[in-house]
């Protein structure tokens, strides 16, 4: 005898998406959101990649300095093996990640899982930046945050390298980069 299964029982996972430029808040609002499910009693675990140390080794900080206590790992797939018996799990910089990264977050997606993901979704020359091309596709929900431009003080979506660098990946703050709008990061 086949006994269907009670769909509205189920636990449903989801992804989120919070992407924009430097400086738009992208990590201010991962932070939002993990806190206000930890205050939910919802099992929450957040990971960072290991290659961005910035602020701090293990924590996840915002350039104003919010802070969450999180895990650094070396790629994508050590998230999968890592999130065990969770509700929520929250991934910063996620454009550092390996392309693995779209699939590990639907699997745990699948597990009933609510997946926040923040990265940058373009690299400094105005391209789609590693992973994240394809996590937007598959997301549920995307937040695009704005910075404002340092030129005109218009909306900006563009990080503008102000060095001198072929690295797609260079870790830096305000010495390195800045916020443009469309107009004045191809001027």
């Amino acid at each position: 005898m086949f006994i269907e299964p009670n769909i509205r029982n189920t636990k449903k996972g989801w992804i989120e998406v919070v992407c924009g430029s430097m400086f738009s808040g992208k990590t201010e609002e991962l932070i939002r959101r993990l806190k206000r499910a930890q205050i939910a009693n919802l099992r929450v675990e957040i990971y960072k990649p290991t290659i961005d140390t910035r602020y701090d080794v293990n924590d996840i900080v915002s350039h104003n300095e919010s802070r969450i206590p999180s895990v650094p790992v070396g790629n994508s797939q050590q998230i999968l093996l890592l999130a065990q018996e969770v509700d929520v799990v929250g991934i910063d910089e996620a454009q550092f990640f390996d392309e693995e990264m779209p699939n590990v977050a639907e699997k745990l997606a699948l597990r009933g899982i609510r997946v926040i993901v923040a990265g940058l979704d373009m690299d400094f020359l105005g391209r789609p930046f590693g992973p994240m091309p394809a996590i937007l596709a598959m997301a549920d929900y995307v937040t695009k945050l704005h910075a404002i431009c340092v030129v005109c003080g218009d909306i900006a979506n563009y990080s503008y390298r102000k060095t001198v660098s072929d690295a797609t990946v260079l870790l830096g703050e305000r010495d390195v980069y800045e916020p443009r709008c469309r107009t004045c990061y191809h001027k």
